[in-house]
């Protein structure tokens, strides 16, 4: 099919691109199996098509403030793996010992999150009827019966306010993560979260194939991993450089790996200008 569906689809397709079945491709199925998986891996990390923007939802637990709160040897009261190093420096007389302790304070993220890029905390305070000691819910309770002499703009402005003074009083939670990792760190005050209040996790989720079928299809995956087999078939072939075939035909495996070469080039050249988003600047 031209515009394949399914993983055997894609590999027929490549497969023809190729000459197949007037000519013989010399590539195991495990090869080209492997070179799918490399093909949608790379489209997943670096196409922007790849990946899609999502939110998850986590429910905090009381064992995840323990972790969070707990610290030093402590961590062993309750079951808690604490990674450490220590660096010993050797002196005239004595010697001195630094020991290093990283907490444990991250959520176990699903491997198809690549990327997170904020984090929400809902908890009840960011409401209007939960906490009655909250700004909002006191200038609801008081004002929202008089909405006849309350103009639209006084409270638009009132609310642009107070959105003001919660960017200013309540910072960002930071976050470190890494794809390779699927944790993610919360550098935050676990003393101020409470069991069962919400984290909403801003985030990119790689686009499965096998639940979108589309992406068998995708205008780059295609001649990308057609330059991949066609690679994978001339390092096959070149062991054979220099043998004639009946007919006085002669292999030249070393031209095909080099054409496929070029090929990979001009595509990547083409991802980078065109499916690839720009780096952000760093500012300050």
């Amino acid at each position: 099919m031209a515009q394949p569906s399914t993983r055997q689809e894609l590999i027929d397709y490549c497969k023809r691109q190729l000459g197949y079945p007037v000519l013989e491709i010399n590539v195991a199925d495990e090869q080209i199996d492997d070179l799918v998986d490399d093909a949608i891996q790379f489209f997943q990390e670096r196409h922007f098509d790849g990946v899609y923007e999502t939110y998850y939802k986590y429910k905090i637990t009381q064992s995840d403030i323990d972790r969070g709160r707990t610290r030093g040897g402590s961590n062993t009261a309750v079951g808690i793996a604490t990674t450490t190093a220590s660096v010993t420096i050797a002196g005239d007389s004595s010697a001195t010992t630094f020991t290093f302790e990283e907490n444990s304070n991250y959520l176990q993220v699903p491997p198809n999150i690549i990327g997170v890029t904020k984090l929400f905390h809902f908890d009840g305070t960011n409401t209007v009827t939960n906490n009655m000691f909250s700004v909002r819910y006191q200038m609801f309770l008081n004002d929202i019966y008089y909405w006849g002499a309350t103009e639209m703009l006084t409270y638009a402005m009132t609310k642009t306010y107070l959105e003001d003074i919660n960017f200013l009083l309540t910072t960002d939670k930071q976050i470190r993560f890494n794809k390779r990792q699927d944790r993610l760190y919360l550098d935050l005050d676990w003393g101020s979260v409470n069991a069962d209040d919400y984290l909403i996790i801003q985030c990119h989720s790689t686009l499965d194939p096998n639940d979108y079928a589309r992406v068998w299809n995708d205008s780059f995956i295609k001649p990308y991993l057609t330059a991949l087999i066609k690679r994978q078939w001339g390092m096959n072939m070149m062991k054979f450089t220099g043998v004639k075939l009946p007919g006085g035909v002669e292999l030249n495996g070393r031209q095909m790996y080099d054409d496929a070469e070029k090929d990979l080039e001009k595509i990547m050249e083409k991802m980078s200008n065109t499916y690839e988003l720009p780096p952000f600047d760093m500012i300050g």
